[in-house]
């Protein structure tokens, strides 16, 4: 990790955090954070460097765009992640700022020389695979539980120490992870349920008594934390699908979706994917008036004439996890899809956009009883 860069020449920096972790890890790196140790804000701006930090002091390097933060130490004034003041100088020291973080694995430190710098064992831990808050300044903010759930759904190997979890314990008994506001929450959340083992995630917040304060209502169970990770290996896996198999057996979906601040894509397939479910278990009813309108209102409710993607992934999804018949409900979707509705809109274009609308529906519903005769002719051919 040798390296030179000129902007850098009489700066005590350091690149710290996950790109050492990954580094020792044989991973690959993301962005690389740097620590700026007995410097000011005054030296970095004179040399270049962009300020954006609005809490503390963080800087853009003018041609890489990497962040350089000057090394700082913060203090508790108050509960929740926000309840901090941050005091940078030229005093302030490396092991200082390591200090201040999260976990073990996370603390550690390279010189641009490519020594590295461990004064908490992040990398004894990271040969024993383990989890381990870097000391009693963890329990300053609860985001960290989060992040430890996350980083467990990331490091599928990894245990975490007792005395981490039992602290994280402490923390959700004295109030701290109430304090969590909403938008951190799904941060953390999102990143996790799109780790190599989401159930860890859960299984985790679960174990530090966080689970029904960060998201009260949430059912959470093992059949479910499997599917989640078996989701997790597939090609339908992606954040709306993990969110949506989440929630499956939550009753009130919605509320849990407006509480985290879930994205809208987020919130329709959890809310569009127990009405697929619902339909690909129930027993066909068949060739009747209302068995093609349930379908097409099931199709409509899903936006599946533009969304027509998402829709299969739902009923694939339907198919995978939960072993539920979905061949019948794609067939009756292509029959939908197959509707032409710009030639039935141009003869009745004189006619207004409400005639046009009942047209193409109408010949949608036809298209579906069609369809479910031929499925229905198809089965009773290999009943027989």
């Amino acid at each position: 990790m040798t390296f030179f860069d000129p902007l850098l020449k009489g700066l005590d920096v350091y690149i710290v955090g996950g790109a050492v972790r990954d580094e020792l890890l044989c991973r690959p790196a993301g962005d690389r954070d740097w620590v700026v140790v007995g410097s000011t804000p005054e030296t970095l701006i004179d040399r270049g460097f962009i300020p954006v930090g609005a809490d503390f002091p963080v800087f853009l390097h003018p041609i890489t765009k990497e962040e350089f933060a000057l090394a700082r130490t913060e203090r508790k004034t108050g509960r929740g992640y926000k309840g901090f003041t941050f005091q940078t100088g030229p005093d302030v020291t490396l092991e200082d700022d390591l200090k201040r973080r999260d976990l073990t694995i996370n603390a550690m430190a390279r010189k641009p020389d490519g020594d590295l710098v461990d004064p908490l064992g992040g990398a004894k831990d990271l040969k024993s695979a383990v989890l381990r808050h870097v000391g009693p300044a963890f329990e300053e903010d609860p985001v960290r539980i989060l992040r430890l759930a996350r980083f467990a759904a990331r490091f599928t190997d990894f245990s975490i120490a007792p005395d981490t979890i039992g602290l994280c314990r402490r923390m959700v008994a004295a109030g701290e992870a109430g304090a969590l506001v909403p938008e951190r929450v799904w941060q953390e959340l999102s990143r996790g349920l799109v780790s190599e083992k989401p159930s860890r995630l859960f299984d985790v917040l679960a174990q530090c008594d966080a689970l029904p304060v960060v998201m009260p209502g949430f059912e959470w169970n093992t059949l479910l934390g499997a599917r989640l990770d078996a989701l997790a290996r597939s090609p339908l896996s992606g954040l709306p699908a993990m969110y949506a198999v989440a929630l499956l057996t939550s009753a009130d979906r919605e509320a849990l979706s407006v509480r985290l601040r879930a994205s809208n894509e987020c919130a329709q397939w959890a809310k569009l994917l127990p009405t697929v479910f619902e339909y690909c278990e129930r027993d066909p009813e068949w060739v009747t008036p209302q068995a093609a309108e349930q379908v097409l209102a099931l199709i409509e409710a899903a936006d599946g004439i533009r969304r027509h993607e998402r829709l299969v992934a739902l009923v694939s999804i339907v198919y995978q996890l939960f072993e539920k018949p979905a061949d019948r409900l794609l067939s009756l979707l292509i029959a939908a899809n197959s509707v032409k509705a710009g030639d039935i809109a141009q003869p009745l274009q004189a006619a207004g956009a409400q005639a046009i609308g009942q047209a193409v529906r109408a010949a949608r519903l036809t298209a579906i009883e069609q369809r479910l005769v031929s499925l229905k002719a198809d089965g009773a051919d290999q009943s027989g």
